[in-house]
């Protein structure tokens, strides 16, 4: 009985290790196909625009003169920034579409090997766990994150990384 039970746990844990690399595979293919909505169900994009999100709100809130850090808040340029977050929102979801997504992961692998056709499969530099239901892939210097959500593992993140050089 402890030989079965001590099969199944393996068994489950395999399974579950090579469940990411599985989507990576079928992702690749989606990704060979051409049209773009073969990729939808591997990619979350309102994560990833969330992301971006939070990054461009960052850069401006450190672009803002701030009283707590010794400058002076002036009311304009808050006002300013204000009017142009939704502009910016507006912008933001015109820009990170399934298409540009799509993109963005092709030029990844095109500039991650000399392989042509550039697979996916093939310009991944490291691909594992980096917690329980979150995988990271490095193309190059782009890192492709993956979540679990529900019983599907999606893209929702992608970032330019700083080469070393």
């Amino acid at each position: 009985m402890k030989r079965i039970a001590l099969f199944l746990v393996v068994l489950v844990v395999v399974l579950y290790g090579s469940w990411p690399y599985y989507t990576i595979y079928r992702l690749d293919s989606a990704l060979g196909a051409e049209d773009v909505q073969a990729i939808a169900p591997f990619v979350d994009l309102s994560t990833i625009r969330a992301g971006y999100r939070e990054q461009a709100g960052a850069a401006l809130k450190d672009m803002m003169p701030d009283s707590s850090r010794g400058g002076e808040s002036e009311p304009l340029v808050e006002w300013l920034a204000e009017s142009l977050r939704p502009l910016g929102e507006a912008a933001l979801e015109r820009t990170v579409t399934l298409d540009w997504v799509r993109y963005t992961l092709r030029d990844a692998a095109q500039r991650a090997t000399d392989e042509r056709p550039a697979y996916f499969i093939a310009s991944i530099d490291h691909a594992f766990f980096q917690s329980w239901n979150r995988f990271g892939i490095r193309l190059g210097s782009t890192e492709v994150v993956m979540q679990l959500q529900g019983l599907n593992w999606r893209v929702t993140a992608l970032e330019e990384r700083a080469q070393d050089r």
